[in-house]
């Protein structure tokens, strides 16, 4: 990318690297720099995929300049890609965090990792050269003291804190010209110098090492948590047999095209995501969807990218490019979710923006008071008040909630549970009710042909022929098990144009010059194409739990088709998970009463039947009063979807659906449902047990400081060690098994 400014007014939106960010309080740090800059607009850092992506008027700011911005505060960047013209958009997010501007003060920044330290062991490292080195001249000194004088040790001490210190403080001084004061950088240096004047040269150098200790901890940690959500990416295979002309050559997996054909072996990442057109063989698809049973794959059955070919060749088609398939969906989703703040984590950022200040003015009244009102010893105080502006610092609160977030989410993507951001978090755990569609949720999705009865002396390959012409080319679950009955019974659909989805009651087609309808019984009754003894044999099987299409041409009917779509095996004990969860389940469909009636008998669960999609929003909205979380995959299911304060998709679903959608489930199982909820539960626990150890540690010491009781170094152990633990409290998320009951 060139860095020249460019003097075109055309809005340009440029993409970085960003190396380093610990957190999210790292990308405020980074955002708060960047947007201060005149011309930078709609800026999004994400920190787990290490990117920061804004638009720029170049006349105003060069690239260059940005770089510039982001290198003072301690971190690596580099240019990624540009975007021009008016269409260039930031990255997809919900409109949750639009207030970013104003969330850059009272967040604590770190010290951060070059970039050429990836893949290196801690000591490797430039923050663990920097344990090393400030560890040494802290060893040396008390050395120098014991062999030597008091007095000389003293300066031995001041050397080892000046030289640990001033990295720390070239990273406060930049991040004090960003408009950002209250850092630990900056308040270590404050502490470190401060004590230093007061005489307390042991007790800084020590507090220098500690510091640098912490972080190296901290980096640590934060590596942990994006390091499993990149092995999400790396999942897919860097290269892919393309097959061409009978022959197959190595090619770059990236460039891939849908419609080309690849190979798979026994033992191979599956490339891309595509349809089998040759060959049938088990598949462990559990990297992408965390699915434990290999499942057979044969032509015309799709597979995921990232997948493992275990037994046989397969020939594959390729049916998306690589930056749209399942795994960059999902990273894609994780990487969205990262900006959807939860409403806890947007209350302790505008507490932080007050709580900050506060400990400083707090410091301040520690140091001046006692000497000043109660004839306190100067040195005393200040050095008290030193210590209270480290405990103070609200590293561990800020990054408490982002933790577990990011945790959370990357441990239901794992698990093929995906949820959009913390915001989905919050509300999947207050959830009390769960809405269910029928067809394809709670039921296979894939009914079949049960019974023919024909109207008016129609032969019955007469009817599939006129259905088969009307609802060719329909992928609706009805309409694809009417077409594969009549092709096994070798009866060709008749010619058809102009076929139009009636939503919610058919479809109609021109069927050889003539209008023909397979619609609902009461549409065709409406039409006047089914009389009353139609309307007994209609009743009649859908009192079987059977679903009853009418095929019928212009005031004449031909025929009753019934289908029926067993329920999913694992829906029974999924409704009994949710109940022991405490939370109640309903079914919502536009089929018939009678229908509904039969499956919900069987399933154990209320219903709402006859629903058009309008009708579902209404249901949903009437019990979103106590949260409910909807549960559907086909496209009148999406403004359901929208309404419910939790919409999830199925894996199985439309793109409407999964787009609409707050959450999806890859696996296709009803018990997920449970599992998310499960997930969602555990996920604001561990935020309530961070905030909880933040807070308590930070009351402890502030009393205990206040009083004399502990001093700096046990100050800044308060602090980092308090990160520290939150940090990894958060991990413990990565290995929480939500399938699990207990």
């Amino acid at each position: 990318m060139n860095n020249v400014a460019n003097t075109s007014s055309e809005p340009v939106t440029c993409e970085w690297t960003v190396s380093g960010m610990d957190c999210g309080s790292c990308a405020t740090k980074v955002r708060g720099a960047v947007e201060r800059l005149p011309g930078v607009s709609e800026v999004e850092v994400l920190p787990m995929r290490e990117r920061m992506r804004l638009t720029l008027d170049p006349a105003r700011t060069s690239r260059e300049r940005i770089e510039t911005a982001v290198r003072k505060l301690g971190y690596a960047v580099s240019a990624a890609e540009e975007i021009r013209g008016p269409s260039a958009s930031p990255l997809q997010t919900n409109d949750e965090h639009g207030d970013a501007g104003e969330e850059n003060h009272g967040r604590i920044g770190h010290v951060h990792d070059d970039p050429a330290d990836r893949g290196k062991l801690w000591f490797q490292t430039g923050k663990g050269r920097l344990v090393i080195v400030t560890g040494a001249l802290l060893a040396l000194a008390w050395c120098i003291e014991l062999l030597t004088s008091q007095d000389i040790g003293r300066w031995a001490f001041i050397l080892a804190c000046l030289i640990g210190v001033a990295p720390v403080a070239r990273r406060a001084i930049a991040a004090l010209h960003a408009g950002l004061p209250f850092t630990i950088e900056m308040l270590m240096t404050i502490a470190a110098v401060g004590a230093l004047f007061i005489g307390a040269a042991e007790e800084a150098a020590l507090v220098v090492f500690l510091f640098a200790v912490g972080e190296v901890l901290e980096g640590v940690a934060a590596n942990r948590a994006r390091a499993s959500i990149q092995a999400l990416s790396d999942l897919v295979p860097k290269s892919a047999l393309l097959v061409e002309n009978g022959s197959t050559r190595e090619v770059d997996a990236a460039g891939l095209k849908i419609g080309q054909i690849v190979l798979a072996r026994p033992g191979d990442r599956i490339a891309a995501d595509g349809d089998v057109v040759e060959g049938t063989s088990g598949v462990d698809q559990s990297p992408v969807t965390g699915e434990s049973v290999p499942v057979t794959r044969e032509p015309g059955d799709p597979v995921f990218a990232g997948s493992i070919n275990a037994e046989a060749a397969l020939h594959i088609r390729v049916t998306k490019a690589s930056e749209n398939n399942t795994i960059s969906r999902i990273v894609a989703l994780v990487e969205e979710a990262e900006s959807a703040r939860a409403p806890t984590e947007r209350f302790i950022d505008r507490f932080s923006r007050w709580y900050m200040p506060t400990i400083v003015g707090l410091s301040l009244l520690v140091v001046l008071v006692p000497p000043l009102f109660a004839g306190g010893d100067w040195g005393t105080w200040i050095y008290r008040g030193l210590a209270l502006l480290l405990i103070g610092c609200p590293c561990a609160l800020v990054i408490s909630v982002p933790a577990s977030i990011a945790s959370g989410l990357s441990s239901g993507a794992r698990r093929g549970l995906l949820m959009k951001g913390g915001a989905v978090i919050e509300a999947t755990a207050k959830v009390a009710n769960v809405a269910f569609d029928k067809t394809g949720t709670l039921t296979a999705g894939r009914p079949v042909v049960t019974d023919i009865v024909p109207l008016n002396g129609t032969a019955e390959p007469d009817i599939l022929a006129v259905a088969g012409g009307v609802e060719a080319g329909s992928s609706h679950p009805l309409a694809e098990a009417i077409t594969a009955y009549a092709e096994e019974a070798g009866i060709a659909p008749l010619s058809s144009s102009g076929a139009r989805a009636i939503v919610g009651k058919g479809v109609e087609a021109t069927v050889d010059d003539a209008l023909a309808w397979v619609a609902s019984p009461s549409f065709a009754v409406q039409s006047g194409a089914l009389d009353a003894a139609g309307t007994d044999a209609a009743a009649k099987m859908e009192d079987e739990g059977k679903t009853v299409v009418v095929v019928y041409r212009e005031g004449r009917g031909l025929g009753l088709i019934a289908m029926r779509d067993e329920a999913r095996s694992d829906a029974v004990e999924a409704l009994r998970q949710l109940r022991l969860l405490g939370v109640d389940g309903v079914m919502l469909t536009g089929d018939n009463s009678r229908t509904a009636s039969a499956i919900a008998e069987n399933l154990g669960i209320g219903f709402k039947a006859d629903l058009m999609p309008e009708d579902k929003v209404t249901a949903i909205r009437e019990m979103a009063r106590d949260g409910v979380m909807m549960i559907g995959d086909g496209i009148n299911d999406a403004p359901a979807l929208a309404q419910a304060s939790v919409g999830v998709a199925m894996g199985s679903g439309t793109d409407v659906a999964l787009e609409t959608a707050d959450a999806a489930i890859l696996r296709n199982r009803v018990t997920d449902v449970a599992a998310t909820i499960r997930l969602a539960r555990a996920t604001m626990g561990n935020i309530r047990q961070n905030v909880t150890i933040a807070l308590g540690l930070k009351v402890v010491f502030l009393v205990t400081t206040v009083l004399g009781i502990t001093g700096l170094w046990i100050a800044i152990l308060a602090d980092t060690g308090a990160t520290v633990l939150v940090t990894l409290n958060a991990l413990r998320l990565l290995r929480f098994d939500p399938e699990h009951e207990g």
